[in-house]
């Protein structure tokens, strides 16, 4: 039983290394193969609306540290900022056309792999909260969700995503960090493919059932 611990306190401290060496290969492939996807998608949210391809927005990192996470722009640029969407009166006339096609397909998320080869995310982690959501951050801190690396998709996410409300979303992401490793990631990653694939959990306007 002792033995079994050490074993997987070793793990513990070992595999955010491995990890991070992993999300930094994966994410430097990722950019130069998906290129011409950025480029394309870059061209139609410039022919379908005013503004930058891209927006940033403030986000919480590891140990609460603030950073600024990188999108597709899927809104009008005259868009409330810092604020969830689910809190927005009206969501759907903030969004554009092709912003909708990329949300549902979650292509909107794809500039993040710049993020994840800075090291400010990862591939698999607890989706990272505005620096504004005070209630997931709060609820997060009850689990040590807010203690690793945020990452583009997660346990939370092939879970439910917006269906979940933020105390589900928030234990969900505890749950993760508690099993995190190598088998997990791999789990959450296929998870993801197959809720994209499927559209699946995607609300827009709102949180939580």
């Amino acid at each position: 039983m002792l033995v079994r611990f050490s074993v997987r306190g070793v793990v513990m401290k070992v595999y955010p290394i491995i990890k991070r060496i992993l999300d930094f290969i994966l994410s430097f492939m990722a950019l130069i193969v998906l290129f011409p996807i950025f480029l394309l998608i870059v061209v139609l949210i410039r022919m379908d609306s005013k503004g930058t391809a891209f927006f940033k927005q403030k986000r919480i990192g590891k140990q609460k540290s603030e950073f600024y996470i990188l999108k597709f722009r899927t809104m009008a640029i005259d868009t409330p900022q810092d604020m969830p969407t689910h809190m927005l009166k009206n969501p759907d006339g903030f969004i554009t056309n092709i912003g909708r096609f990329l949300r549902k397909t979650s292509l909107d998320e794809l500039p993040q792999l710049i993020n994840i080869f800075t090291g400010d995310m990862s591939i698999i982690g607890p989706r990272p909260a505005l620096w504004n959501q005070y209630d997931l951050i709060a609820e997060r801190d009850k689990y040590g969700a807010n203690d690793v690396i945020p990452g583009l998709t997660g346990w939370a996410q092939i879970n439910g995503r917006d269906e979940l409300s933020i105390e589900v979303k928030a234990r969900l992401d505890g749950e993760y960090v508690q099993r995190m490793s190598l088998k997990m990631d791999v789990k959450c990653f296929f998870g993801t493919v197959i809720k994209v694939l499927r559209c699946d959990g995607v609300i827009e306007g709102r949180t939580g059932k």
